[in-house]
């Protein structure tokens, strides 16, 4: 299977986009002054203990203070303390972890206040983003996530991916890595580092270690907590971490700065792959060459259709989400009966279902309603195909068999919010009064703004983005508008055709990428 990723960079926000077989399976989107906080490590305070929950809040700066229960202390909480203790004592010494006391392990069962007390200091990590209206979840056990190993400070094991199966290099794996690791620190191998050479797992090691280092220093510069001591590497680097393979076929980029971290980090963890990365300069925005922004459009929203006039609803709750099978008006093609229609159907769903999944990040409780079937064989069937089309899945799951009600109820983790975007488009043009202009004085308000733009403002390069129905009669025939424009304003004027737009929506950006704002006021009532 052949995988894409397209990265879509605007000053405002930035766009990530995989695609299977140049169908699109996962899509996020982020704004440029948003922070990814999950595997940042925070030097906090403990703010309240909540004895009631066996839990804590903790101050790491966030608008809503982070939660972090007993259970996720973690087994070497006592050492973590202790280590943190010793370098805020000492601000000027180094504390080596080689040379770290490793104290007994925390009990499993145990309270929250034997532990810790309000005001203490305390190393957290993020392990999930803030969502509705509860903060980030924390951890103590800190880990330091790399594209072939997970280093772990005060473990002394190395585990390896069950996903590995060949006993053999488990073996040389953890043999390896065994021999190589620094004292007082556990290793996790992950699955990519199957038949890596011990330079290149070296390498890295050394790379997670030094990150170690560098907390350890910004923990003895904090004074005041809470305090970022590390963070997570950029969205865009930190998903090709997790998700960089030898089935990508390419990588698409449309900012020459982007493109260079992304290159850079390609050369250092698979320099044979370097070529992969290509810089896009096309005339069309680069979802719309991709046939990204098409695929947006109708895999969001509430109502999702698939093949055969086949669709599903999905309702999102607090606690859960709730999808509805339906076959819609779909003709009955090949299925004879009704039962074998409802599994034809369902198996459909079950596909859909899973790339849905990770295309919205859905997580929690998610329960499905398929179209009932009476034989054992097929309700089975659809089973077996629901967990094929999950094993695809990073994120963790757990699949029950139907029930007797034809509900079948999955759990996922849920690490962010779920992707939720609006694809109905309300007007821009009429703002909500019903009633626009006329729509062939369209080009007149165009020509108006460029005239404002080049003559009143002074930018003389920009790009106009407009509607592809737009753009096409405006660059229509030998003597175009848009080369009247270009022949009266400049040739700084561009025309750039954009699927996301609605039919007379335009937005103009300067040379640097920045949206000049243009749009007229609505009329107050």
């Amino acid at each position: 299977m052949t995988s894409e990723l397209i990265v879509d960079v605007h000053s405002q926000e930035i766009a990530i986009a995989i695609t299977e077989e140049k169908q699109l399976v996962e899509f996020q989107r982020e704004r440029q002054t948003d922070t990814f906080s999950v595997g940042n490590i925070y030097h906090g305070r403990v703010k309240k203990i909540m004895p009631g929950l066996n839990a804590c809040f903790v101050d790491v700066g966030s608008e809503k203070e982070a939660f972090l229960h007993y259970s996720d202390l973690g087994p070497q909480f006592y050492t973590l303390q202790k280590f943190l203790k010793q370098v805020t004592s000492d601000r000027k010494k180094s504390f080596p972890i080689a040379k770290a006391s490793i104290m007994p392990e925390k009990k499993k069962e145990g309270n929250i206040a034997e532990a810790l007390q309000t005001g203490q200091e305390i190393l957290v990590q993020i392990t999930k983003e803030p969502i509705n209206t509860k903060g980030p979840r924390l951890t103590c056990e800190l880990s330091f996530a790399g594209r072939f190993m997970i280093l772990i400070p005060f473990e002394d094991k190395v585990s390896v991916s069950s996903k590995i199966k060949s006993p053999e290099e488990r073996t040389r794996l953890k043999q390896l890595l065994q021999s190589i690791k620094p004292k007082n620190f556990g290793i996790i191998v992950r699955t990519a580092a199957e038949g890596k050479k011990v330079a290149e797992l070296d390498s890295e090691l050394r790379a997670l270690v030094s990150n170690w280092e560098a907390l350890v220093e910004r923990v003895q510069k904090s004074t005041k907590p809470p305090t970022v001591v590390h963070e997570e590497s950029d969205r865009t680097l930190a998903l090709l971490r997790d998700l960089f393979n030898p089935s990508y076929e390419s990588i698409h980029v449309n900012d020459i700065e982007v493109y260079k971290r992304i290159r850079n980090y390609v050369s250092i963890i698979a320099p044979e792959s370097v070529d992969i990365i290509k810089l896009y300069r096309g005339e069309q925005t680069i979802f719309d060459h991709f046939g990204i922004t098409k695929q947006i459009k109708s895999s969001f929203g509430r109502i999702v259709s698939f093949k055969g006039g086949a669709y599903l609803v999905i309702e999102q709750t607090e606690a859960l989400h709730v999808v509805d099978v339906n076959s819609g008006n779909r003709a009955r093609n090949n299925a004879s009966t009704q039962e074998e229609n409802a599994l034809e159907v369902n198996l459909g769903a079950a596909d859909e279902l899973a790339r849905q999944f990770r295309l919205r990040d859905m997580g929690g409780i998610i329960v499905v309603d398929f179209i009932d079937m009476d034989k054992a064989e097929h309700r089975q069937a659809l089973y077996e195909r629901m967990t094929e089309n999950m094993s695809r899945d990073r994120a963790k799951h757990n699949i029950l068999p139907l029930s007797k009600f034809g509900l079948m109820q999955i759990t996922r983790q849920r690490v962010r919010p779920a992707t939720n975007m609006e694809v109905e488009e309300s007007c821009p043009v009429c703002n909500g009064k019903g009633k626009i202009r006329p729509s062939v004085l369209f080009t007149d308000t165009l020509e108006s703004k460029i005239e404002t733009l080049v003559n009143t403002i002074g930018i003389k390069r920009f790009k106009l983005h407009i509607h592809p129905f737009v753009a096409a009669y405006i660059k229509q025939g030998i003597i175009s508008l848009y080369r009247k424009w270009q022949m009266k304003y400049g040739i700084g004027i561009r025309i750039v055709a954009d699927q996301k737009l609605a039919y007379l929506e335009y937005h103009f950006y300067d040379k640097e990428g920045k949206e000049v704002d243009m749009k007229e006021e609505p009329e107050l009532k």
